[in-house]
């Protein structure tokens, strides 16, 4: 499906339709709800094959017709029905050096890198129409489902043995159409930069999602017929019983190429249609970040670089499962990681394996928690050390205790801002002295998408949003706070006066808008003022206040300054501040 503009252009240069006929056309097309290509199909303007003859003459592209055409099947299966139905593209031959592909969008270029990287050969581009790529992707059912026909719900007695069966099982997930479906699961998530995959039976057919910049979209249907085959696959990569169905399983399996390098965790869990997989990925080659790129805002840059050059004390990164507080631990010890210290870190699971720094796991299974852990460091004569995160009384004891007795002591907490860390150690036993004397400095922070930079747009906000912001948030405050740091230059013209941006979506992020993410933090540097108040056990008011006043930058604060920056968009904003 071309844009409105690029419709315009096409049936421009081949003389089917002039500017101003075509711009009638479109409000009549509008007006119906119809998009303009199918609108002037069905009104016999003009057919599918001269729109998309015409497309291929603009895009330089050749032109091919795919009908009453019989495709070799080792050509057609090199790329998977499922990422063929999703993209609407057909293999349909090829040589040594090439691989000839019918597409409907010849600006898909992301999926041709893909294709190039998965078969090895250089994907040569034909124009064709929606109707002949529909109509040859049934050659798909006739050999795919053709090979997983003997798994079908119609042969209920041989799936009921397959079921239980765990021989059976086995063959089934050596087969080659099921090996081929998971393979391409797999290498197209680590293609897309996907985090986790979730595999999700459904009563008549496998929705396959993947979590990309945290947000999860839809990405194929696979028929029923291939559940239990894609199941059992998994779970022997992962080293899995394949003939338990009915109790919660993890494992792990690693995937290693000359391009990358991925772990994947997995969870199986049972549900009323079948097994439900999800998959963490982890790419171990992926570079650990600086605090610059992090994005910090200048001030709190400066912070964080003074309190971990400290040689002890805690360093506390708070935040909600899946807002980058491990990457962030990560980042900071990348710039400790110096042959001078002994660095030992505790994890739940390690993520990213780091050169030169004693890393290990927590095994609840074996009584191996992080409390034992970060006991038995203490015997390894550490400088610094890493804590996974700090969940009881236990953990918290020992980890202040450590940074008590010089050695700087890094961890995670789950708190929805930094200054409520503070009363979240004090209802774990931790005194207010310890408290204070220990704590140098709390991160708090959220990870919001960025705002694609080959679709970026500028707008100003409505009357109505600009009310729901003004019921939702302190909008004065908000306002003060960004004119004091130079980013808007009145805070009495209001948030009308001022241009925001946002991604209008296109092929680069799937039409998303958005492309990366990036942090949003509050950083809260304990000085002898909080100090004073944390050892008076002054309410939690108190201490906000004083830090609002030494010009600590609230998560929302520092958002709306990104936000005016161009970086991301308010709608991120709103939607992983809300609590």
């Amino acid at each position: 499906m071309f844009t409105n503009e690029q419709t315009k252009k096409i049936l421009e240069k081949a003389g089917i339709l002039a500017g101003r006929d075509f711009d009638e056309q479109l409000k009549n097309a509008a007006e119906e709800g119809k998009s303009i290509e199918d609108y002037l199909i069905e009104k016999k303007v003009l057919t599918s094959s001269s729109l998309y003859e015409a497309a291929a003459a603009y895009f330089n592209v050749p032109f091919i017709s795919l009908k009453d055409q019989t495709i070799r099947k080792d050509i057609l299966l090199s790329i998977p029905e499922p990422l063929a139905a999703t993209h609407n593209l057909i293999a349909f031959d090829s040589d040594d050096k090439e691989i000839k592909i019918a597409v409907t969008d010849p600006e898909d270029l992301e999926i041709f890198e893909f294709i190039k990287k998965k078969t090895g050969l250089e994907p040569k581009i034909n124009l064709t129409t929606p109707e002949s790529i529909k109509e040859t992707l049934k050659q798909y059912h006739k050999t795919l489902k053709a090979e997983l026909n003997y798994l079908s719900g119609d042969n209920e007695q041989k799936g009921e043995t397959m079921a239980g069966g765990g021989e059976d099982l086995k063959k089934l997930a050596e087969d080659l159409p099921v090996v081929r479906i998971v393979d391409t699961l797999l290498e197209y998530a680590i293609f897309e930069d996907a985090s986790d995959i979730h595999i999700e039976p459904e009563e008549k057919d496998i929705v396959v999602r993947y979590r990309i910049d945290g947000i999860l979209h839809n990405v194929m249907v696979l028929p029923k017929s291939a559940q239990l085959g894609i199941i059992a696959r998994i779970k022997i990569l992962a080293n899995l019983k394949v003939d338990e169905h009915r109790l919660p399983q993890d494992g792990r399996f690693k995937i290693t190429k000359d391009e990358y390098k991925v772990s994947f965790r997995v969870s199986i869990i049972p549900t009323f249609d079948g097994e439900k997989i999800v998959m963490r990925l982890l790419n171990e080659r992926a570079q650990i970040l600086t605090l610059e790129q992090l994005g910090f805002q200048p001030k709190s840059f400066e912070m964080v670089k003074r309190n971990i050059s400290k040689p002890h004390g805690m360093i506390l990164v708070t935040g909600p499962t899946g807002s980058g507080k491990t990457t962030t631990l990560y980042t900071v010890l990348n710039i400790l990681n110096t042959p001078k210290v002994n660095i030992s870190t505790i994890e739940d699971p390690i993520e990213y394996r780091m050169p030169h720094i004693n890393q290990s796991q927590v095994s609840p299974k074996i009584g191996y928690t992080f409390a034992m852990g970060l006991r038995a460091f203490l015997r390894q004569d550490p400088d610094i050390i890493m804590v996974g995160e700090i969940r009881d009384e236990e953990t918290a004891e020992i980890a202040v205790h450590a940074a008590m007795t010089g050695h700087l002591v890094l961890s995670t907490l789950h708190t929805n801002d930094a200054v409520t860390t503070l009363p979240r150690l004090s209802e774990m036993g931790i005194p207010s002295f310890l408290i204070a004397s220990t704590t140098n400095i709390i991160i708090a922070q959220r990870l919001v998408r960025k705002i694609c930079t080959n679709c970026i747009q500028s707008y100003k906000l409505d009357k109505q949003t600009v009310e729901e912001l003004t019921q939702q948030l302190d909008i004065p405050r908000i306002l003060n706070k960004l004119e004091k740091e130079k980013i808007i230059a009145d805070a009495e013209k209001g948030l009308e006066s001022l241009l925001f941006y946002r991604g209008k979506g296109c092929k680069r992020c799937n039409n998303q808008g958005y492309k990366g993410r990036i942090g949003i933090y509050e950083t809260l540097e304990i000085d002898e003022k909080i100090s004073e108040l944390i050892l008076q056990k002054a309410p939690i008011n108190e201490i906000k206040k004083h830090a609002e006043e030494s010009g600590v930058l609230s998560i929302v604060e520092d958002g709306f300054i990104k936000a005016k920056n161009g970086i991301t968009t308010i709608e991120e904003i709103m939607r992983v501040t809300k609590e």
